[in-house]
């Protein structure tokens, strides 16, 4: 089974992990009802939309304020795959596929 981690780097000021399973379709921001709440500067109420399969995790920014970037470029909609770099305001995220 696949299982796709999405998490800032282990020395992050602001430390977040999140698990999204294939299949499954989650928000993300700052709002209480995103589904991974991140209360960061520049982040949206709700930033983003990950829909998940298994072998990507899609990106839709949802009209941010601040953008969505992948490697360091800005996107309206992306595929990720393991070992990309997402930022959403001042958090930089990294994506990690994991086999159980």
């Amino acid at each position: 089974m696949t299982l796709w981690i999405i998490e800032t780097p282990r020395d992050a000021e602001l430390p977040f992990t999140f698990r999204i399973l294939p299949g499954k379709v989650k928000t993300l921001g700052r709002a209480t009802g995103a589904d991974f709440i991140v209360d960061a500067g520049m982040v949206s109420r709700v930033h983003c939309r990950f829909t998940a399969t298994s072998g990507a995790v899609e990106v839709a920014d949802l009209d941010s304020t601040n953008g969505t970037y992948v490697n360091g470029l800005r996107v309206e909609r992306a595929s990720l795959k393991d070992g990309d770099e997402l930022g959403i305001g001042r958090v930089t995220f990294r994506i990690c596929r994991v086999e159980n």
